[in-house]
């Protein structure tokens, strides 16, 4: 069954409240939706599509990353500052098998957020 999805899903990254960065297997962005823009427009904003990701990162992230586009590897921590916690998540992405490059998806983590242990 091919249900189709409603219309506002097609753009739904546009809206999603944290910032979604994708690049492609050489690091290059080529894509930021709006949050990830805002949370960047000290450094260029939408200026920093086209560029590459890896002159943005200083070591040992830089590493880090050069690491994940060469093994495809997922990365996942949680950082905080000015009393702001944030979870951000690095995952490659494929088409069809095909390894096509890394999304990072970073977004605030409440301060009193639960944590339920389902075991």
């Amino acid at each position: 069954m091919n249900a189709e999805l409603p219309v506002f899903l097609n753009h739904w990254h546009e809206k999603f409240e944290g910032e979604i960065t994708i690049c492609d297997r050489d690091g290059i962005i080529i894509y930021m939706n709006e949050f990830s823009k805002k949370q960047f427009v000290k450094y260029g904003g939408d200026k920093l599509i086209g560029t590459n990701l890896l002159d943005c990162h200083p070591e040992p992230s830089r590493s880090k990353l050069v690491k994940l586009l060469e093994l495809q590897e997922t990365n996942s921590y949680t950082i905080e500052k000015g009393g702001i916690k944030k979870i951000i998540h690095q995952s490659p992405l494929f088409d069809n098998g095909i390894f096509n490059g890394l999304i990072e998806i970073s977004f605030v983590l409440p301060q009193d957020m639960p944590h339920f242990n389902r075991d």
